[in-house]
């Protein structure tokens, strides 16, 4: 099975927001860029797809969740500062699905550091850019193997 883990694109910059940050919407960069998820993901056999509560990831994924016919579950251990091991019991529990998990830019790195210390080889710098996505080869409930999309362009 597969896990997709996505960062969420790009939102308005947190300096020229002045609401609460959970309600920090993407911009019109970050809408392209979550339109361009479904040429990335949408024939790629996922059935779960979950976010963070965050305005921003859930914009991020609610394009590919309507072409597929799939709600997008909300998940307090994808928020941002979500403790790591709320954010790995998610992973597993999802990780005998084709499932994608949106968060942020401080949760996917901890997953990835996760996914290193059982043996993934991530590469020298593993990336993690608005927008782009980690696909996390999983059998028998371990991650075996994984690699990177970079951010759909357009």
């Amino acid at each position: 099975m597969t896990l997709y883990l996505v960062r969420h694109a790009k939102a308005t910059s947190r300096s020229r927001w002045d609401g609460p940050d959970d309600l920090r919407p993407l911009t019109k960069h970050g809408r392209v860029q979550a339109d361009g998820l479904i040429d990335v993901l949408a024939d790629r056999g996922i059935t779960h797809i979950v976010s963070s509560p965050s305005v921003r990831c859930r914009q991020t994924v609610e394009p590919l969740g309507e072409i597929l016919r799939l709600p997008v579950e909300l998940a307090d251990a994808l928020a941002e500062g979500a403790p790591v091991v709320d954010g790995v019991r998610l992973a597993e529990k999802f990780g005998d699905e084709h499932s994608v998990l949106c968060s942020h830019g401080d949760v996917i790195p901890e997953l990835l550091a996760h996914l290193e210390s059982k043996g993934v080889d991530l590469g020298p710098e593993p990336r993690c850019e608005k927008g782009s996505t980690w696909v996390v080869d999983v059998r028998g409930g371990e991650p075996r193997g994984a690699h990177y999309l970079p951010p759909p362009t357009g």
